[in-house]
């Protein structure tokens, strides 16, 4: 390991290491004199690592991204812009896989995220994706993992202690209650709602809620509220969820009805395109008494 000063500053002004900081367009890259960043990383302008920070040779961290302190960044991660990372937060570490042999894949985080204390995001490995990717704009409290291989979408929230499991796909507007576990493979909807320690061992549709005890219990009508769906919307998403859920005859048929009478409305083919994408893991579906 090097220390600061043999850190690659890309559109810096200044030196690398130089805890000294521009305004405007010219932000010198800031590094604590306790942070260690390994020669190659790639620091864009406006970066600042704080105290007892680790960068590894393959890390690239764009403009303005921010590492508290005690923060490790290991691996080919990349960060987007603006993205702050608080204490005891890894990335990029190696897998939680039995089947990893140290191939050099990927961690990709997007912009504007918040990335909380001892929060863990792993790199994918040859045999998943090849990369974990986290989108933009997602909170990601203390404690919470993001599994190998992951997608995470944008405006995700992982409140306190939740994971998902390798391999994993958590869609846009998605909030992951404290303490749930999504299962490995599984996939949340967008728009889901999923309630604290739930164990997710099933899809969940796009504006699902899922219950504590892991079950689908109807539709997250705050988040569609805030996402602008109208009254008309609402109403029609919860009749389609009473025929698809607790109608009579087969599944097939009723999505069958569904499709028909419903084909024009967008929310309901990304409720039907999610249900026929599934392969992996069961629908999860409401707890029948």
């Amino acid at each position: 390991m090097a220390g600061a000063g043999g850190a690659k500053a890309s559109r810096n002004n200044g030196i690398a290491g130089n805890p000294a900081r521009g305004t405007g367009e010219n932000m010198a890259v800031s590094i604590h004199p306790t942070a260690i960043v390994e020669p190659g990383a790639e620091l864009a302008d406006g970066v600042e690592i704080g105290p007892f920070c680790t960068v590894s040779a393959k890390a690239r961290l764009s403009e303005n991204v921010r590492l508290i302190s005690h923060v490790s960044v290991a691996g080919s991660t990349t960060v987007g812009p603006r993205t702050v990372i608080y204490p005891f937060a890894a990335l990029g570490h190696p897998p939680q896989d039995n089947k990893y042999k140290g191939e050099d894949t990927q961690l990709i985080v997007g912009s504007d995220n918040q990335i909380r204390e001892g929060a863990v995001l792993h790199i994918g490995t040859v045999q998943g994706r090849g990369r974990t990717v986290v989108g933009n704009k997602c909170l990601i409290m203390n404690g919470a993992h993001v599994g190998h291989d992951g997608l995470i979408g944008n405006g995700v929230t992982y409140a306190t202690h939740s994971v998902t499991g390798g391999l994993a796909i958590v869609e846009d507007s998605v909030i992951l209650g404290g303490n749930s576990a999504v299962h490995q493979l599984g996939r949340v909807g967008m728009g889901a709602f999923i309630g604290g320690c739930a164990p997710v061992v099933g899809d969940v549709i796009p504006y699902g809620m899922v219950d504590n005890t892991g079950g689908l219990h109807g539709l997250n009508i705050v988040g569609l509220k805030r996402r602008g769906a109208t009254r008309e919307t609402i109403h029609l998403l919860r009749n389609v969820y009473q025929v698809l859920f607790h109608g009579a005859g087969y599944f097939e048929d009723r999505m069958s009805s569904v499709t028909e009478r419903h084909s024009d409305v967008p929310e309901v083919n990304r409720i039907l395109d999610f249900i026929r994408a599934g392969e992996k893991r069961p629908l999860c579906v409401p707890r029948h008494s």
